[in-house]
């Protein structure tokens, strides 16, 4: 499967990519960089919802520039993995556990069998919100955890009681595939980045645009009813304080400062649980750190920097 490079996002030199098959019938696209020097193992970098490898070539550079191999995927439903509804714009999945058996599928096909360990994970948003149920699970394909704005639960009135009562009902009356109703959850809107959620860094955000203006099947709208509800479930959990305190490989949770999507109070919370965990919050940042002003991503990359270097020594 081609990755797609534009003007201001060419495709790191050296890409492997391709499709590998899930468990239970799902369609993956991975790609994979060795590193440009040195033998630090190899970060794999998992996407939040709606996302795309082609978005994180940047940082796919900077890990690679520090010595790392690099893998990534899209998760079923978005980029250029299998969709799951006749309308591909819609984010869509029944349960957390089918992006589980995406990174099982992941690793099994293309980490463990040709990338060096040891094996670092780099997770946001919707990609934390997995990550952190593969942590908890013992599975020991990580030496440590890197999260970056990770969805524990939603903020404002998006992580409700109220707004899960809606996705919760809306699906047992059997609507479970139709947008989320909500004041801005039309999928023809256009991206702007005046009032926009995700970044204050106006080439980038113009950068991922034309990403998907250069490959418009990259795009993908708001999530169904299904995969709203499907979250509101992963949280539940995750409110347990004794759920952090069995996670018991190292991780590192940054905050975005200025989040509107995800909760951090939530994520403050589970932090101060983990046995062997560190945090911090980047001020000033929105919800895509990695996407932000390079003030903020130069905060990410001197924590990632301090806590990183002993996962492979």
């Amino acid at each position: 499967m081609t990755l797609v490079s534009t003007a201001g996002n060419p495709v790191p030199g050296g890409a492997i990519s391709g499709m590998i098959r899930t468990s239970d019938g799902i369609e993956l696209r991975f790609a994979r960089w060795n590193s440009l020097g040195g033998n630090r193992g190899t970060v794999c970098v998992f996407n939040g919802r709606g996302e795309f490898i082609e978005k994180y070539f940047e940082t796919v550079n900077e890990l690679r520039q520090r010595g790392f191999a690099v893998a990534t995927m899209d998760w079923r439903g978005q980029g250029h993995s299998s969709r799951q509804l006749p309308d591909r714009r819609k984010g869509h999945v029944e349960n957390f556990s089918q992006y589980e058996t995406d990174v099982d599928a992941f690793m099994q096909q293309v980490v463990l069998r040709d990338c060096p360990p040891p094996y670092v994970a780099l997770a946001h948003s919707t990609g934390g919100a997995v990550l952190l149920r593969i942590a908890h699970s013992g599975k020991p394909w990580f030496e440590r955890f890197v999260f970056s704005a990770p969805m524990i639960d939603l903020a404002g009135m998006s992580g409700s009681l109220l707004a899960h009562a809606l996705a919760r009902t809306l699906r047992f009356v059997g609507l479970a595939e139709i947008y989320m109703p909500g004041p801005n959850n039309s999928p023809d809107q256009s991206p702007r980045f005046e009032g926009n959620d995700l970044t204050s860094d106006e080439g980038r955000f113009d950068r991922n645009v034309g990403i998907v203006n250069a490959d418009p099947a990259l795009a993908i709208g708001p999530p169904s009813v299904a995969w709203l509800n499907a979250a509101f479930d992963a949280f539940i959990p995750f409110r347990d304080p004794r759920y952090p305190s069995q996670i018991h490989r190292p991780a590192l949770i940054l905050a975005a400062g200025a989040d509107t999507i995800v909760s951090i109070p939530a994520i403050k919370k589970f932090a101060a649980h983990l046995p062997a965990g560190s945090q911090g919050v980047i001020e000033g940042a929105r919800h895509e750190i990695l996407q932000e002003q390079d003030s903020c991503r130069a905060q990410f990359w001197a924590a990632f920097d301090a806590f990183v270097p002993s996962a492979s020594a």
